[in-house]
């Protein structure tokens, strides 16, 4: 079969973060974007969701505050005390920064 090659431009920092992260997944750039393209044809649409709108934190936290509450609400397990709640938080704000971490 032909090939044909494509190039990509792409700010050098993300590059690296990309090299990076297909190493550790132990294939290549080359070999990820191939995925991507087939991944495409396969399915005829983009394997991700693209949205227009940026997704409300707040909005979003609330309602998974709202789900794991009746989760608790209706399993026979304690109710969390404040610390226990300001744990949570804490790590999912770590959580968050370090998505946007590697996002930026």
């Amino acid at each position: 079969m032909a090939q044909s090659a494509v190039t990509v431009r792409l700010d050098s920092d993300m590059k690296s973060q990309f090299d990076a992260l297909c190493s550790q997944f132990g294939m290549s750039a080359n070999t990820a974007f191939n995925i991507f393209v087939k991944a495409v044809i396969k399915s005829r649409s983009i394997p991700f969701r693209i949205s227009a709108n940026p997704i409300d934190v707040e909005d979003l936290a609330l309602s998974e505050f709202r789900k794991f509450r009746n989760m608790v609400a209706s399993s026979d397990r304690p109710e969390l005390t404040l610390d226990e709640i300001n744990e949570e938080i804490r790590l999912a704000r770590e959580e968050r920064a370090a998505r946007e971490k590697t996002t930026l």
